[in-house]
């Protein structure tokens, strides 16, 4: 379930309630007129099962309470209500299967931001991979995937596709590239002092590395590991499952990728540097097709979903 709390402007709640009372799904409807200061108006509460709050949340935007007034949603964790369950009930399909497009956008658009944050992380988790591929330690490798953010970007660029949002794409794509490329400077930056002070050698990074070596040996089995890893990611997001996107994170090679290829350029291993640069390009490009093919698949069945529950309820 899902809590809306709407302030909606006073000669709007009228049309606010008539919308929440005909959504199928909606439960707890409370009205408190005046209480809002900040904009002024009224405070409308509900509760609606999450496969009927996309339909709601769209419906009050086309009311402009998302200008004229606020919407603020939230995620109930326990809810002990035989309405609820009946709200439940009567939504189309299941909550696990809904797509709140506006909550989607949202967290994806402040995943993709280009922050001083952002590109810590990705710095951090580059340097962390790059002592992993010099000491051949899987261990480290995995722990860098696991701290490096670039999933925020590559699921707001699916997002973007799909929803037609060119900003939230142009964002997207900025802060992976801008984050990559600082992030890898970064690294050649560490690389030399980490070799000044004799912890690195060209030797090791020579070397067989059976641990570590496929960073920068790509083949098909990179690709179809990251079109798996980019639909589980988008399933994850869609659902609010987000502890699977640590499986996620840890499946792909985008950063030890990019921590080989910015250590082997500091030592002059240009062909090294060059395979880890496909392996993280193909990384990249199997994450988005998968996430936006997702995304599509996802959209497509929904709309089926809400089409045969709308021509059920038209049945005499």
């Amino acid at each position: 379930m899902l809590h809306l709390r709407l302030i909606t402007p006073a000669d709007r709640t009228a049309e606010v309630v008539r919308l929440v009372e005909r959504t199928v799904g909606t439960t707890h409807l409370a009205v408190v007129p005046g209480a809002a200061r900040n904009p002024p108006g009224d405070l409308v509460m509900c509760d609606v099962a999450r496969e009927a709050g996309d339909e709601l949340i769209g419906g009050l935007r086309s009311l402009g309470i998302d200008e004229s007034g606020s919407i603020a949603v939230e995620n109930i964790d326990l809810s002990l209500s035989r309405r609820a369950d009946k709200a439940e009930e009567e939504a189309p399909g299941e909550g696990a299967d809904a797509v709140l497009w506006e909550h989607l956008e949202d967290a994806t658009h402040e995943e993709s931001t280009l922050s001083f944050t952002y590109i810590a992380f990705l710095s951090l988790a580059t340097m962390i991979a790059a002592c992993g591929v010099v000491l051949d330690n899987a261990i480290l490798i995995v722990g860098a995937m696991a701290v490096g953010p670039e999933f925020g970007p590559l699921a707001g660029f699916c997002t973007a596709l799909v929803q037609r949002a060119p900003r939230l794409a142009w964002r997207s794509f900025m802060a992976l590239i801008v984050g990559f490329a600082a992030a890898m400077l970064v690294t050649v930056a560490f690389s030399f002092f980490m070799d000044s002070v004799n912890l690195f050698e060209a030797s090791k990074l020579q070397a067989e590395r059976p641990n570590t070596n496929f960073i920068y040996r790509p083949d098909w089995f990179s690709f179809v590991v990251a079109v798996l890893a980019g639909a589980a990611g988008m399933l994850s997001l869609t659902s609010a499952k987000s502890g699977a996107l640590v499986g996620v994170a840890i499946s792909v090679t985008t950063v030890p990728a990019a921590a080989n290829a910015a250590v082997a350029f500091s030592y002059t291993e240009y062909k090294q540097a060059w395979g880890s640069t496909e392996q993280l390009l193909l990384n990249l490009l199997g994450i988005v097709l998968a996430g936006t093919l997702t995304l599509l698949a996802q959209k497509y069945l929904w709309a089926k979903q809400r089409q045969r529950t709308a021509s059920k309820a038209t049945l005499p």
